[in-house]
């Protein structure tokens, strides 16, 4: 096993979690960022604590037209407000910042309306927006859960241009493929010429499904490998709410035969940071 750096764990489930305990509305979780920083921070803090060498900021669906359809808050005023709390979060400690980028939700042309250059000017704006933050800016870049190649691209090549490390991931269903239909030989193909740091797989299925997935990036790529997983596809119990399927002792029983194949691992939708403190109890 290679030396691998520890990823964080899910940012929208705990913060929904943290939510709830204090009476809180169900919001779209980056409007915490700004109207209770207090649970974000307490997330965040829990996984530098857990030993994640990387923690996501809470941008992860901040971009102009999400935030133009739900609030009066621009992309600037949240991401700044992220920053700030990622950055107190790891104060004193080595971890660092990773700003968290996703997709759109509309789709770009042909599929959609969005054209190149609309896409290109929202992601650009992400990042140019987390560079002038006054609490610092970030360490890395993670564009994670794209489904899109297309957008994917577009979004990389903006954010190579800020020079940090860019890491890049796609949502891969059971075929090995995204929704969209890009294998992992197209996602090496398209991204590794754009200077990008790591490529991988994140979110969708949990580990087992998605080690064909990940052994194919270790074999084909010459890129270090990234992988945060789903802590298994959740079920919706009796009252109605949805819960993981794998505790953190089966999480890592399931992600253990990847650990050899990545350089970069984490766990997505369902998990916490008892995930990944049991995580790194394994890589050591």
């Amino acid at each position: 096993m290679g030396k691998i750096t520890l990823l964080d764990g899910a940012t929208g489930t705990q913060l929904w979690a943290k939510a709830e305990e204090n009476g809180f509305k169900k919001d779209p979780v980056w409007k915490y960022n700004i109207e209770h920083p207090e649970i974000v921070l307490e997330v965040e803090k829990a996984y530098v604590a857990a030993g994640s060498q990387i923690i996501t900021t809470n941008t992860f669906s901040v971009n102009g037209p999400a935030l133009k359809k739900s609030s009066s808050y621009g992309v600037s005023e949240v991401v700044e407000a992220a920053m700030k709390i990622a950055k107190e979060a790891v104060s004193g400690t080595d971890t660092k910042v990773a700003l968290d980028v996703g997709p759109l939700m509309e789709f770009m042309e042909p599929y959609g309306d969005l054209e190149e250059d609309e896409v290109r000017e929202i992601y650009r704006e992400i990042c140019e927006a987390a560079f002038s933050a006054e609490a610092g800016s970030p360490d890395v870049i993670i564009l994670e859960t794209f489904i899109d190649l297309g957008m994917l691209a577009v979004a990389a090549e903006e954010a190579v241009k800020f020079g940090v490390p860019v890491m890049c991931s796609m949502s891969f269903e059971k075929i090995g493929k995204t929704i969209m239909g890009n294998s992992v030989q197209d996602m090496i193909d398209s991204l590794t010429p754009l200077g990008v740091a790591a490529v991988g797989a994140n979110c969708s299925l949990g580990p087992a499904m998605l080690l064909p997935v990940i052994r194919e990036f270790s074999e084909k790529s010459s890129l270090p490998v990234f992988f945060k997983p789903n802590a298994g596809l959740p079920v919706v119990g009796a009252d109605g709410k949805e819960t993981s399927v794998f505790d953190a002792d089966a999480f890592v029983k399931e992600i253990a035969p990847a650990l050899s194949l990545v350089s970069f691992a984490g766990a997505c939708c369902g998990s916490s940071p008892e995930y990944i403190r049991k995580l790194k109890a394994a890589i050591n």
